[in-house]
């Protein structure tokens, strides 16, 4: 519900990664919706909002970025209290102009995630734009993170009170995924991981068996090549295959619920799994001078991962030619990461900072 009190955000996002920045940003702007906000999500592809989040949000108005009579009737419209640029992702000049005339305003960039030191540093920094329509206003970096010294994780106020609730039984037989209660349940959501092949060979072979849930996209196309190349994969020793459409963010919050490791990739659903509380391993998006390497490192060095769990991560992610272990998914790797999510849940979550942050810089 709407109050006298509730500002207008804009929030700007490019597509880059269908399921990463307009992962994060959608959910950001949901969020603030539900806590009484009036908010415009501005996107240049909104196609994945078909599947990700297809009932929308009444208190979302989602505009098409790259539509010139949008643009018109924004400029046309009283100026946002709040800017939220996701990414560094220039905002349309048509509504910094308009942005700009309007004084107590906050500019909010919005950065990615990273457990590196020069988070705490940079965050809260201001940042003077010298160019352009804006020119003479400030921005503000505002960096999610792993400490208190950051902006925090997204995180519903329910969340966790839905994860208690939640019956993982229930949940695969009504998307009628089979499953044995002596399976493990793992899920996969990747990019292209080297050692792919090698984590199949490793379920198949093992005692126990496993049911692997691959999500739609690249993962599910990345699996597919490896068992047209090795067919005797699937259906064969302890290692079953399900593919997955394309999940809801609900329902893939739901996956990450009911398996027992997942496997995850970019930021959003890194943070979610996280919350899941159950063993994780993260792809980390991989960059031409390997900076994703000292980012993976501080990540596990935050987490206090066990070298098991640390050399699996550098393992799949490539880091050299070491071979795949054995994925766990009880003792160390369990305990890990629950006591990576209770640390997160005593901080404040990134909307409850967001509006602090804007409230005192405006």
């Amino acid at each position: 519900m709407q109050s006298s009190q509730s500002k207008q955000w804009d929030i700007f996002c490019k597509v880059i990664d269908n399921h990463g920045d307009l992962g994060v940003c959608w959910r950001l702007a949901r969020q603030l919706a539900a806590l009484g906000e009036r908010v415009r999500l501005w996107i240049d592809d909104a196609t994945a909002l078909g599947w990700m989040a297809p009932s929308g949000h009444d208190g979302v108005q989602v505009i098409d970025w790259l539509a010139p009579s949008a643009l018109r009737a924004a400029v046309a419209q009283p100026a946002p209290d709040v800017l939220i640029e996701g990414f560094g992702c220039d905002p349309a000049p048509e509504l910094v102009a308009r942005f700009a005339e309007r004084p107590g305003i906050a500019w909010i960039n919005l950065e990615y995630l990273s457990a590196e030191p020069y988070v705490e540093r940079l965050h809260g920094l201001p940042s003077p734009v010298f160019k352009g329509p804006g020119a003479g206003l400030t921005k503000r970096f505002f960096y999610p993170g792993f400490t208190s010294a950051t902006g925090g994780l997204l995180r519903e106020p329910d969340l966790m009170e839905r994860r208690s609730r939640f019956d993982r039984a229930s949940w695969l037989s009504a998307r009628q995924i089979p499953w044995r209660q002596d399976e493990r349940l793992v899920s996969l959501f990747c990019y292209e991981p080297p050692a792919l092949a090698g984590l199949l060979a490793r379920l198949a072979e093992n005692r126990q068996p496993t049911r692997l849930l691959v999500t739609a996209g690249r993962a599910a196309q990345a699996v597919q090549a490896l068992q047209g190349s090795a067919p005797l994969l699937h259906g064969r020793g302890a290692l079953s295959i399900s593919y997955l459409p394309y999940l809801t963010q609900p329902d893939f919050d739901h996956l990450l619920w009911a398996c027992d490791l997942n496997f995850v990739r970019g930021e959003d659903s890194l943070v979610r799994a996280l919350w899941a509380g159950a063993p994780l391993i993260w792809q980390i998006y991989p960059q031409d001078d390997d900076a994703h390497h000292e980012k993976l490192n501080a990540w596990l060095d935050w987490l206090g991962a066990p070298p098991s769990l640390r050399l699996f991560h550098h393992a799949w992610n490539g880091f050299g030619d070491t071979a795949l272990p054995e994925p766990e998914m009880h003792g160390p790797w369990l305990e890990t990461a629950r006591d990576a999510r209770a640390r997160l849940l005593a901080q404040d979550d990134l909307i409850t900072q967001l509006r602090k942050f804007v409230t005192q810089k405006s």
